[in-house]
């Protein structure tokens, strides 16, 4: 039983792909097809498969029914969380979503799930990503306040839901947690800290909270 995790498939089965760098780089080719097959290959049914976020381009529910379909196609156990891109999922009806989709698919937003003796919680997070101004060097010499203003707020909304999700599996007694972001723990500005910089507090007295870098398995 083990568990793996993926995010940015962008699928779009009925809505129109306008992303530059997905309609013409050859990565993107065929990639819905490369993940089924690579995923049936490593993921059995007893398997959790957390998808962290950017599902579909669609715009509402009625485009991306094809691409959830395509996400429960896939094997193992699903658990969504959200992407930027998401626009079909508005978080005060994710519990519409679950009603929907479950026991299929479980999307996952200020709560947490469960993976042996670990409790997981997951959110899109967010992160300030410019504008930066530049000097002829090309090293920041300032950026916008007000955009950097506007970022620190989402993410302090951000880290609230986490809050929510991990005092939730504390309280029915979990002390050892997995955390997915779609967004980096980080930015530009602070590319030499691990974590959020008004956010350590969160996962720091949270428990046992391990950081894996990617494709390490966990023992």
């Amino acid at each position: 039983m083990s568990l793996y995790a993926i995010g940015d498939l962008h699928l779009h089965y009925q809505s129109v792909l306008k992303a530059p760098n997905q309609l013409h780089d050859r990565v993107w080719r065929k990639h819905e097809e490369k993940l089924l097959k690579n995923c049936r290959k490593m993921i059995t049914e007893e398997d959790t498969l957390v998808l962290v976020g950017d599902h579909s381009w669609g715009k509402n529910l009625s485009e991306c029914e094809m691409d959830l379909q395509y996400i429960m196609d896939l094997p193992g156990r699903k658990i969504l969380t959200r992407g930027n891109h998401d626009m079909f999922w508005d978080v005060k009806k994710t519990g519409q979503l679950n009603a929907l989709y479950q026991p299929k698919l479980t999307f996952l937003q200020d709560r947490y799930e469960t993976y042996r003796d670990y409790a997981l919680v997951g959110t899109k997070g967010f992160t300030f990503e410019g504008p930066f101004y530049l000097d002829r060097r090309g090293r920041i010499v300032g950026w916008d306040e007000k955009a950097e203003e506007h970022a620190r707020k989402l993410v302090e909304r951000e880290l609230l839901r986490l809050r929510k999700s991990f005092e939730l599996a504390k309280a029915d007694g979990y002390r050892k947690f997995i955390m997915f972001l779609h967004y980096p723990p980080t930015n530009i500005l602070e590319e030499k800290r691990r974590v959020y910089r008004h956010g350590t507090g969160v996962w720091r007295t949270a428990g046992d909270l391990r950081a894996l870098p990617w494709g390490e398995p966990l023992s």
